[in-house]
C-alpha cells in the first residue's frame, strides 16, 4: 500500500533524492509569511516529501525554525509518517562520535518557541498524550535496518533520551552534567517542538540521530568543528542508506 512519507533533514542532509525527478513546491501556511519549500519524489511505491529543517543553505538556527509552518505544510500534503534526522552530541559513555541513536524519549529544555497548534483549547484531545514521544513501530524499523547494515547503533534496538536545548550556542559543562544527571543520553537542538507538533497532527514520527561530538566537558579537548564536519560527512552517508531502506520497506 502506497503512502506519503515525510523526511526532515537536519545538518548535513539537504536532499534525499539527487535525481532530476524531484519537484519543489512552495506551501503557504497560516504560521509564516514566507512559504515552506517541500521537495517531492518517489521511492518504491511511496511519495516522499522532503523538508530541509534549516533551509537549503543552512541559514536558519534551531531557535528560529518555524516548526509549526513546517509540520503544517507536510500535513497539508498528506504525509502519513515522518522520519526526522537529527545531529547530536554524545552524553552517555556509549555515545562516541559516529554512533547512531534511535531515541525513544525526550526532555525539553527549550523556551520561547511556538510549540503547539492548540493556542485555544476546544476539546480534551488538545492535551495530547506524549508519554512516548516517538512512534515505536517506525523507530524499531529504523533500528533494525541500521543493525542489519552493521552500523554503530547504540543503546540497543530503540532506546535513548534526547535532551533538547535552545541553541544556537553549545552547552556549558555544568549544563551537560545536569542533563546527564537528568538521564539524557544525547543532546541536540531540534527535536522539540517538532515531535510534539507531529503528535498533535496525528502523524507518526521517529528520529534517527547521528552523534558528531562529545558534549561539553566530557573530554579534555575542546569541541572541534573540523572534527564534527568529518564525522558528519561520513555519518550522513550511512544515515541516508538507512532512510532509503526503511522507506522502501514501509
Amino acid at each position: 500500500m502506497s503512502s506519503v512519507i515525510g523526511v526532515i533533514g537536519g545538518s548535513g542532509l539537504y536532499a534525499l533524492d539527487d535525481s532530476n525527478a524531484v519537484e519543489s513546491e512552495s506551501i503557504i501556511t497560516p504560521y509564516a509569511e514566507d512559504p515552506v519549500t517541500l521537495y517531492k519524489s518517489k521511492i518504491a511505491s511511496h511519495e516522499i516529501v522532503f523538508l530541509a529543517r534549516h533551509g537549503s543553505n543552512h541559514g536558519i538556527p534551531p531557535h528560529r525554525i518555524n516548526y509549526r509552518a513546517n509540520l503544517h505544510a507536510m500535513a497539508t500534503r498528506g504525509v502519513d509518517a515522518i522520519i526526522a534526522v537529527n545531529v547530536v552530541g554524545g552524553i552517555s559513555e556509549q555515545m562516541s562520535p559516529g554512533s547512531i541513536v534511535i531515541p525513544d524519549q525526550i526532555i525539553d529544555y527549550t523556551w520561547g518557541r511556538e510549540h503547539t497548534f492548540f493556542d485555544i483549547l476546544d476539546k480534551p484531545e488538545n492535551h495530547i498524550d506524549f508519554t512516548w514521544p516517538y512512534d515505536m513501530a517506525l523507530a524499531k524499523l529504523l533500528a533494525a535496518n541500521a543493525l542489519a547494515m552493521a552500523l554503530p547503533v547504540k543503546l540497543g534496538e530503540v532506546k535513548g533520551v534526547y535532551g533538547c536545548t535552545q541553541g544556537p550556542r553549545l552547552e556549558s559543562a555544568a549544563e551537560i552534567k545536569r542533563m546527564k544527571n537528568d538521564g539524557c543520553d544525547i543532546v541536540g537542538m531540534t527535536a522539540m517542538p517538532e515531535a510534539a507538533l507531529a503528535r498533535e497532527l496525528d502523524i507518526a514520527y521517529a528520529s534517527i540521530a547521528l552523534v558528531v561530538n562529545w558534549a561539553a566537558g566530557l573530554r579534555q579537548e575542546a569541541i572541534s568543528f573540523a572534527d564534527i564536519s568529518a564525522v558528519l560527512d561520513k555519518g550522513m552517508v550511512d544515515i541516508k542508506k538507512v532512510l532509503l531502506k526503511t522507506i522502501a520497506e514501509l
